[in-house]
């Protein structure tokens, strides 16, 4: 019998509050790349902070556990890369929920920028140099510089809300 509910999942009376609160903010959902041609890292990235200023600052919660957070810091900067609500694939391959045989980034279109592998169909980015990383909860901050932005007319963002990946719809500006 195939039942309708995951059989993993706790009991939502067992859950983490703070977890199920964090769920019910919606976040945009971003690949995070870094690294160079011999060494890409890459992951996908919904809890992040944009602090606007001189300099803009971008704040993420990474895994300190993922190659991206010590390429980052290998390599000073990384690029936060903002996804249409079309690229939920993308978005599996890089949180390693989909397989991608020859790794995340096989048969993307790239370039690489002093700042690490650009996802050239993603069109909206900042480009980032690395500042700090520090361990915090059950994962880590890593923050950077935001050095430049590239931004394009992007209306309908994939978004994370309450376990699964949804649209804004095409609403315009």
């Amino acid at each position: 019998m195939i039942h309708d509910e995951n059989p993993f999942v706790e009991a939502a009376d067992q859950r983490d509050p703070v977890r199920r609160f964090r769920g019910r903010l919606a976040a945009p959902v971003t690949v995070v790349t870094s690294g160079s041609d011999d060494h890409p890292a890459g992951l996908t990235v919904s809890s992040l902070n944009v602090v606007e200023g001189t300099p803009g600052i971008a704040q993420l919660v990474v895994g300190s556990t993922t190659d991206l957070w010590d390429v980052a810091e290998q390599t000073g900067a990384f690029v936060i890369h903002v996804l249409e609500e079309g690229d939920r694939h993308l978005a599996e391959v890089f949180a390693g929920l989909r397989p991608s045989p020859g790794g995340p980034f096989a048969g993307l279109d790239l370039t690489q920028s002093r700042h690490g592998p650009v996802i050239e169909r993603l069109a909206d980015r900042a480009y980032c140099r690395f500042l700090d990383r520090y361990e915090v909860g059950y994962s880590g901050i890593l923050t950077g510089e935001i050095e430049s932005v590239e931004a394009s007319g992007l209306i309908d963002p994939l978004v994370y809300f309450r376990g699964s990946y949804r649209s804004l719809g095409r609403q315009g500006p």
